[in-house]
């Protein structure tokens, strides 16, 4: 049994270290599935287990000299190297919708009312600092209630981007003690109370769920996309004579589909190389505002010719996007609706769903869930590519390039007047901000940095859970003091006001001013949270995709919001 005694207690061996994140992460990942009044808490209970595993070798004497369970510079390069991979990969999820919420009036709205949410909750932060503890003079006082902050809103990037603002302070004075003691104590509370914040606006504003299920269908009802016109042309134009209908659709640059033809009598199904022939007979679909100008460049508009087209039964189809001719296209260019006589239901897009808005830009790996007849389906997946295969292999060599640009981008240090050290956007929000970039605009560019839905998840489930390890590991060795001894009561309670009040603020304003429907408001709150239990609770009360939308919507900014301010308060305040 020595050999397993020298495993456990030899902190500075690497056989150790990997059993320690392998025991820390799996059993975390383990409670994190088990539900408190059906809520499940996630990968942030590796955390929790990290703290006690962290707290047990603090307590019994095995930590070493640094008083850790495992070498500090090896827990500092997991945590950040963690953190870099769990950023880069948010940034690639929400950089293809990042742009694209600023440019309606339902989501210019919607983030008016995140950014309230996310500087309400830093006032009302710095509000309880000045009222409980600014008169102590502690100079620990201020990052410990960041780590509060984080905690309330249940924000681990900012945690990360809190934590190396600190590392570039010298001379603040924690005490030893780490501002995730205060995530820690804040976090539980922070998910009950956002979702408590949710039903009690229900209350408050008096909303029948009814009546918001209605308007969201009435809204659905009333779907901005142009209006499918049907008809039968005769070509008479003669320049059209022997081309083909890809060729026409060039010349013509508009989108029409080409359902059936009749050539010398002779009933045929087109395909995208059929040669159009002087006097041939057919039958298209076309946007309504288009129907004039195609019917002027192919021929005049004849009446009464028997199509004998039976009616297809409607399938519903995942297709996947991976034609490069397609990606960069708005989905208004794309003309499903009324060209291809198929409804487009679903966006999925590095596992966000999104709303079918015409101005939204379709990209590579997007999954459209197309609704239509079983012929029309097929053709859209023929447009759009649908190839599984394409996609298989990610690009790591561009996904590392992205990362060496965000690394280089927050090691730049920028001078601000006022501040003793310069500010830097630092390993959190470097990497962030270019993986937003990329993913937004790669396809202008024609760099590939697409990974699968899947892959993306992986890697930011392993980046979070190797951060919240190291981050739990190094806060165990001072949490229990901080909870007995300390300020653990505060935090807590502080913690739950700095959740709750804001919301219900922001809430009641985004209803009764901008008059959000109550589904959509939910996904609203949950986004500029960042916060996934709160919309798992949305999708659950909602018989519709709403929630999501509104989460979709409003969560880039606000994480990018959230991680900034992180470093602002700390570098600003503390420095």
């Amino acid at each position: 049994m020595e050999w397993f005694i020298n495993l456990v207690t030899d902190t500075n061996s690497l056989a150790h270290i990997f059993l320690l994140f392998a025991v820390v992460i799996s059993s975390g990942m383990a409670l994190g599935k088990v539900k408190f009044g059906g809520i499940a808490l996630g990968a942030t209970f590796v955390l929790f287990v990290g703290i006690l595993i962290g707290h047990i070798y603090t307590y019994t004497g095995l930590a070493n000299e640094e008083n850790l369970a495992a070498p500090g510079q090896v827990l500092n390069f997991i945590q950040d190297f963690g953190l870099i991979l769990f950023v880069y990969c948010i940034g690639l999820q929400v950089g293809p919708g990042f742009f694209h919420s600023f440019k309606t009036g339902g989501g210019l709205q919607m983030n008016y009312i995140a950014i309230g949410i996310v500087l309400l909750n830093v006032a009302t932060m710095l509000g309880l600092y000045y009222l409980v503890f600014a008169s102590r003079g502690d100079a620990k006082d201020l990052p410990m209630m960041v780590g509060v902050l984080y905690g309330a809103v249940t924000n681990t990037p900012g945690l990360g981007a809190a934590q190396e603002a600190i590392k570039s302070i010298p001379d603040l004075d924690m005490g030893g003690m780490n501002i995730a003691s205060g995530y820690a104590c804040a976090y539980p509370l922070g998910v009950v109370g956002i979702i408590g914040a949710t039903i009690a606006l229900r209350f408050i504003c008096r909303i029948s769920l009814k009546e918001e299920e209605e308007e969201i269908r009435r809204a659905q009802e009333d779907n901005p996309h142009a209006k499918p016109h049907r008809m039968t042309l005769k070509v008479t134009n003669h320049s059209i004579n022997g081309k083909k209908l890809s060729q026409i659709r060039e010349f013509l640059g508009r989108t029409f589909v080409c359902t059936r033809m009749q050539k010398e009598g002779e009933f045929v199904s087109p395909g995208h190389d059929t040669v159009v022939g002087y006097g041939d007979l057919i039958n298209l679909v076309c946007a309504e505002d288009d129907a004039e100008a195609v019917t002027a460049f192919i021929g005049e508009v004849v009446h009464g010719i028997d199509w004998k087209e039976e009616k297809a039964p409607i399938v519903s189809r995942r297709i996947l996007v991976t034609q490069n001719n397609v990606n960069g296209k708005t989905f208004g260019q794309m003309h499903f609706s009324s060209v291809y006589g198929v409804n487009v239901t679903r966006i999925t897009r590095q596992g966000m769903e999104l709303f079918a808005d015409r101005a939204l830009r379709i990209q590579i790996g997007d999954r459209l869930l197309v609704a239509g007849s079983a012929d029309d389906v097929d053709r859209v997946e023929r447009v759009l590519g649908n190839s599984v295969k394409r996609l298989d292999h990610p690009n790591i060599g561009a996904i590392f390039l992205g990362i060496v640009l965000g690394i280089v981008l927050g090691m730049l240090p920028i001078a601000v007047p006022g501040m003793s050290v310069p500010l830097k956007l630092g390993l959190a929000g470097g990497p962030l901000v270019v993986a937003i970039l990329i993913g937004a605009y790669s396809y202008k560019f024609h760099l590939n940095t697409y990974m699968t839905s899947g892959a993306n998840l992986f890697i930011r489930e392993l980046g979070l859970s190797l951060f919240l390890a190291a981050v739990g590991i190094k806060a165990g060795s001072t949490f229990w003091q901080t909870v007995t001894d300390g300020d653990g009561i505060i935090y807590v309670w502080t913690g739950f006001v700095i959740t709750v009040l804001p919301l219900l603020i922001m809430g009641f304003v985004a209803r009764k001013v901008f008059k959000f429907n109550y589904f959509t408001l939910m996904g609203l709150i949950a986004g500029s949270t960042t916060d996934p239990p709160a919309l798992g609770y949305a999708n659950q009360t909602a018989n519709n995709d709403a929630p999501s939308v509104g989460y979709s919507t409003v969560y880039p900014l606000s994480m990018f919001l959230r991680i900034l301010c992180a470093q602002a308060i700390i570098l600003f305040l503390c420095s």
